[in-house]
Parts: structure tokens; sequence; C-alpha cells
């Protein structure tokens, strides 16, 4: 074989081998595999300003595959319909109150066409005092003071699992802020092994809610406890960062912390928000799968839940 003959050669096999890798790269999505849809909030990573994230910024993995993304639009005009709940510890410290101004502030500052809900955690269960609503002015109307003593409340976490399972699915966006010391009286503390937020954390990816929180002090001993405000702000901290939310915190203990920059950092996070669909790898049985988001941009972080619920593939 001369070498122009081999050179010839070896030039159709390189074009062979790069239409084969983009064929690879660029095949339709699985035809039997059906779209999953999350939110996921854009965060600068530096300042105030969030770039722009187009749709081929955007990537989803399972361990080491990529899925296919579909779509993804931003949260806003005809895609902006959200439901928001804050559900609020009827154990908390009275002293809450102080804030009640900062989170009518919250409420009447949201979009006419986001339903506000109120619920207070009492004995394990989400006591709705006003269902979800356009009218805001109904939403503020129903905040009250807590009832103020231990006991008021079983966990936290049942509480949420209580609002999501009674919650109807539909096309907007879900999202919850809990304000309470995330101390799960149920379980106690020392780990993080705790069945029932892991419960919570299940019910929440499954139905797509973001949870959010506002550390807020217990009455009595739990309130300056050291020992149990640490573990109920971790609860929290895994709680917020599995779902997808967002976790704001005093530090240990003290009195209720200012929520007028937290809210404030709650709304621009709200605003910043997109819908993602993207195709799952095939699954045979329905479950909870973990996923990944990344972006090549070097000034945003995609924040979104670390699981997401997967149908099992028709066959």
């Amino acid at each position: 074989m001369n070498n122009k003959y081999a050179f010839h050669i070896m030039i159709a096999l390189a074009a062979l081998i790069a239409l084969s890798t983009i064929s690879i790269a660029q095949q339709p999505a699985n035809p039997n595999s059906s779209a999953v849809h999350m939110v996921v909030t854009v965060e600068p990573r530096h300042g105030t300003e969030t770039p722009v994230v187009n749709r081929e910024d955007v990537m989803v993995y399972e361990g080491k595959d990529r899925d296919q993304v579909t779509d993804w639009l931003p949260a806003q005009g005809d895609h902006a319909a959200l439901e928001f709940f804050i559900l609020i510890d009827d154990s908390a410290n009275t002293a809450l109150a102080t804030q009640f101004e900062d989170i009518k502030k919250f409420i009447a500052g949201q979009p006419p066409s986001t339903r506000i809900g109120i619920g207070y955690m009492q004995n394990g269960m989400a006591q709705i005092a006003q269902n979800l609503t356009n009218d805001h002015d109904a939403a503020i109307k129903a905040i009250r003071l807590p009832l103020g003593y231990y006991g008021a409340n079983a966990s936290p976490y049942f509480s949420l699992s209580d609002l999501i399972k009674r919650w109807p699915q539909d096309s907007a966006r879900h999202e919850v802020l809990m304000i309470t010391n995330g101390f799960d009286p149920y379980y106690g503390t020392g780990d993080m092994l705790d069945p029932y937020l892991d419960a919570a954390i299940e019910d929440s990816q499954r139905a797509g809610v973001l949870v959010s929180a506002i550390y807020a002090p217990s009455v009595g001993h739990i309130g300056h406890s050291y020992w149990l405000n640490y573990w109920g702000q971790m609860y929290l901290s895994k709680l917020t960062e599995e779902t997808g939310g967002e976790g704001y915190y005093l530090g240990f203990v003290g009195p209720s912390p200012d929520f007028s920059p937290y809210l404030k950092d709650l709304t621009n996070r709200l605003n910043h928000q997109y819908w993602l669909a993207f195709v799952p790898k095939p699954q045979k049985k329905a479950g909870m799968q973990s996923i990944k988001l990344k972006t090549e941009l070097h000034d945003v972080d995609l924040v979104g839940a670390s699981r997401v619920y997967v149908p099992a593939t028709p066959q």
C-alpha cells in the first residue's frame, strides 16, 4: 500500500469516527421516556446581578450519564404561576410577632398571580389558617401569634409532610417557607438519620415542592439550648438543601433574627427561577433518582432538588 493511498484511508476512517460520535451525541431522546419537570433557581456566585442562563447552558446528570434537556423556561409571565405556603411553628416563641410586619410586607409584595396560604405546625399536622388565595390581604389577616408553648408541635417534619400530601398537584410552582427551630422531639438529636426528616424530604422531592426555612427559636429550654438548636438548624439545612430551597439561620441561640433581609433574598430567588424538563434514563420501576445540575458558566449556580421522582418507562 503506497503512502498516498494509506493517507486517504486514514482520513476516511477519521471522518467516519467523527460522524459516529456526532450521531451518538445527538441521538433523539428515548421515545418511551417521559420528561421530568422541576423548578431550578439561578444564583449569582458574586454580587447581586443574576446572569441570563440559556437552555444550552444547562446540564443534568444521573451519575456519569448526561440526560437530554428538553425545556428551560423562565418562571415569568404565562409560566409564573406560584403557590406559596407560609408554615409557622405553633411552639415558636411569641416574640416572633416582632417579625410579622416583614412577613406581611413579603406577602403584599408578591405578584397578583401568586397564591398564598398560611398554616401552623400543630400536633404534627398543618393547621390551615388560610388556604391558597390570590387575595393577599386575606392571607395577611390569617397570621396570628403562635401558641407559644412546648408540645404545640409534635414534629415540624410531620406537619410539612401533612401539608404536601394534601396539596393538589397542578402546573404551578409549589413552594413552602417554614418558620421553626427545626428541632424534632420525636426523634431527638445527635445524628443526621432522623427518619421523619428524611420522609419529609422525600415527600417534598416526589411532589416537586421547594422548601425554604427561617430559623425561629422555640419557648422554654429548647429556645436557649445550644445543642438542640444546633441539631434543629442542621436538620433544616439538610431539608432545604435537598429540596432546592434556601435556609436562613440565626446562629445557635438568641431571639428571632431580623427577617427582612431573608425575605428580600427569598423574593429575589422566586424572581430567578426556571422550569426545567429533561429526559431521564429509562427505569423498569418508578422511584426516586439522584441527579446533579451543572453548567459551564462560571458566574452562576443552578440550585434544585437533589432527587426527582421518575416514573417507570413504558414497555
